[in-house]
């Protein structure tokens, strides 16, 4: 039996995201295939072929497929259903967005945001915003899922698999119509794929606060700068910082959150990184209570004493 894979890609290059799930689903003990989708992605093909585990890249190279639409991803991904047992993409937003389309044409129950494979059929995911892991096992005949990437550690480099052409005959759709991207400019790090991220929360008490001691720290690390959904709804940072259970899930080596009081929903989103700081003056606060360090103090005080020093 196979796996498929929905590889992640930005027009031009493989998303990290890609390798992830390809690691999270050599452990179901199938061959992995990849399916790269898009007009002109020869190159995030061979990319994807040299991923270990990889058995075969399946290439879909057409217009109707240039901008990640639902529909002709979803036809596309339905028509290749006879030859595999699982298909799998990361819990991006085109994941999000392919995967029920699939699971509810193929008659599947979805298995959503998996942290862990237990055996072919059952997998782990986070319920209650991460306070509690349900084990799943699926008994449809085809199983579909999306992988909470930053549980996985990408896989290694060196494979050179079989790239394949696939018909895309027919997967043209009316049902919606690409308009415009309207993509936010960052010279920092990608937030999924950051090693450092320096997180601010409604502590901070502005947006010219935040951006004046938050960014210059992330600025001296070469950090990702997130935020909490406190700050991002008090119009303290865009939309795309936010840190959460109804934003971005994260696992950097080293996770700076300040002003950050720890509410459920941030936590859910950042507390499988590998060392959290935590600076606020409250030391009741329940992000100490996850915090490899912390340090009580006025954040204002303590961060531009920090960037000094680095």
């Amino acid at each position: 039996m196979t796996t498929l894979v929905l590889a992640d890609h930005d027009g031009t290059s493989l998303s990290d995201q890609t390798a992830k799930v390809v690691a999270a689903v050599a452990k179901i003990g199938f061959d992995v295939h990849v399916l790269v989708a898009g007009s002109h992605v020869g190159a995030i093909a061979s990319q994807a072929a040299e991923l270990s585990g990889v058995s075969k890249v399946l290439v879909a190279d057409t217009p109707a497929l240039e901008n990640n639409l639902a529909e002709p991803l979803t036809a596309l991904i339905v028509s290749l259903r006879d030859d595999y047992k699982t298909f799998a993409a990361a819990a991006t937003s085109v994941g999000k967005s392919v995967m029920p389309r699939v699971a509810a044409l193929m008659d599947a129950s979805q298995i959503s945001e998996i942290i862990d494979v237990v055996s072919a059929d059952t997998f782990k995911r986070p319920i209650y915003a991460g306070n509690a892991i349900q084990t799943v096992q699926s008994t449809d005949a085809k199983i579909v899922i999306t992988v909470r990437t930053a549980s996985f550690s990408p896989a290694s480099l060196g494979a050179t698999a079989a790239v394949e052409d696939v018909s895309t005959a027919g997967l043209s759709s009316d049902l919606s119509t690409f308009i415009s991207d309207a993509i936010s400019e960052n010279e920092r790090p990608e937030l999924t794929s950051a090693k450092i991220i320096v997180s601010g929360g409604r502590g901070l008490g502005s947006a010219e606060k935040f951006r004046e001691v938050i960014l210059p720290v992330a600025d001296k690390l070469a950090a990702a700068v997130g935020a909490s959904r406190a700050a991002v709804d008090s119009g303290y940072a865009p939309n795309d910082w936010q840190v959460g259970q109804t934003g971005k899930v994260v696992a950097p080596d080293l996770y700076i959150a300040c002003g950050i009081s720890g509410a459920i929903q941030h936590l859910a989103g950042m507390k499988d990184s590998k060392i959290i700081v935590a600076i606020n003056n409250d030391e009741e606060a329940p992000i100490f209570q996850i915090a490899d360090y912390g340090l009580v103090s006025d954040l204002f005080v303590a961060l531009p004493e920090l960037e000094k020093e680095l």
